[in-house]
C-alpha cells in the first residue's frame, strides 16, 4: 500500500461569508457532475479498490466499533465494506438523520437486508427501530464528502451534519474518508471551523494527514 503524507494547513482559509459559500457551491457542482459521469463499471472497480485499502488500514482492522456510511447515488459503494465489518464481528453503527434536531443519530445494524431503508432525501439509513449507540464507543469513523484536498480539507453536501457529529466522537477517533481519485482537488475552500480528515483513501492511494491510521 502506498501512503502519501501531507502536513495540515497552518493558516485557516481566508474566504468568508457569501464568497466562501459560492466557492463551495461551484466546486460541489463540478465534482458531482464528474462523479455522476462515471460508468457503473468504473464505479464498481474504483469502489472495490477503495474498500480494499480501507480494510487494510490498522485503525479499521483494530476497531471494535465502526461508524460507517451507506452510499447514495454515484457515491462509491460502501456496502461491501459494511458487509466485511459485520462478518468480522465488529459493532457496525450507521447514522440516521434526525430532521428536527438536525443531528445524526447513531444506530446499530446487524443485517443489511433487513435493518435499512430509504430515509432522509431517499438516502439509505437504519430503520427507526434499530438500537442506538453512543459517540463514546466509536473507534473508527468513515466520513462522506464531495471533495477533498491533500491537506485533509473536506467539502460536504452542505447540511453540516458531520461538522456537528465529529466533535462528539472520542478525540483520537481516526476520521477517514473514501473517495474516487477525481474527488481530490488542489484546494477545498474552507472556514476555520470546518473539520479536516486524518486520512483520505482513494482508488489509487491512501493520503495520510496526521496520526496513525
Amino acid at each position: 500500500m502506498q501512503y502519501h503524507c501531507a502536513m495540515p494547513p497552518v493558516e485557516p482559509d481566508d474566504a468568508r461569508g457569501p464568497a466562501l459559500r459560492a466557492a463551495k457551491l461551484a466546486l460541489r457542482n463540478r465534482i458531482l457532475l464528474a462523479r455522476d459521469a462515471l460508468s457503473p463499471a468504473e464505479r464498481a472497480a474504483r469502489s472495490a479498490a477503495i474498500t480494499a485499502r480501507i480494510e487494510a488500514l490498522p485503525s479499521y482492522d483494530q476497531a471494535a466499533a465502526v461508524l460507517l456510511t451507506l452510499s447514495f447515488r454515484s457515491e462509491w459503494d460502501t456496502l461491501p465494506l459494511i458487509s466485511h465489518a459485520l462478518t468480522a464481528g465488529k459493532n457496525v453503527i450507521v447514522p440516521r438523520v434526525d430532521t428536527r434536531a438536525r443531528m445524526l443519530e447513531l444506530c446499530r445494524i446487524r443485517d443489511l437486508a433487513h435493518d435499512i431503508a430509504p430515509g432522509y432525501y431517499g438516502i439509505p439509513e437504519p430503520l427507526p427501530t434499530m438500537p442506538h449507540a453512543v459517540p463514546e464507543e466509536i473507534a473508527f469513523v468513515l466520513v462522506p464528502g464531495v471533495a477533498f484536498d491533500r491537506d485533509g480539507r473536506r467539502l460536504g453536501y452542505g447540511g453540516g451534519f458531520y461538522d456537528r457529529l465529529l466533535p462528539l466522537l472520542p478525540p483520537h477517533t481516526p476520521r477517514v474518508a473514501g473517495a474516487y481519485t477525481l474527488q481530490i482537488v488542489p484546494h477545498v475552500p474552507a472556514a476555520p471551523h470546518d473539520i479536516t480528515m486524518d486520512a483520505v483513501v482513494t482508488d489509487e492511494d491512501t493520503i495520510v494527514l496526521r496520526g496513525a491510521v
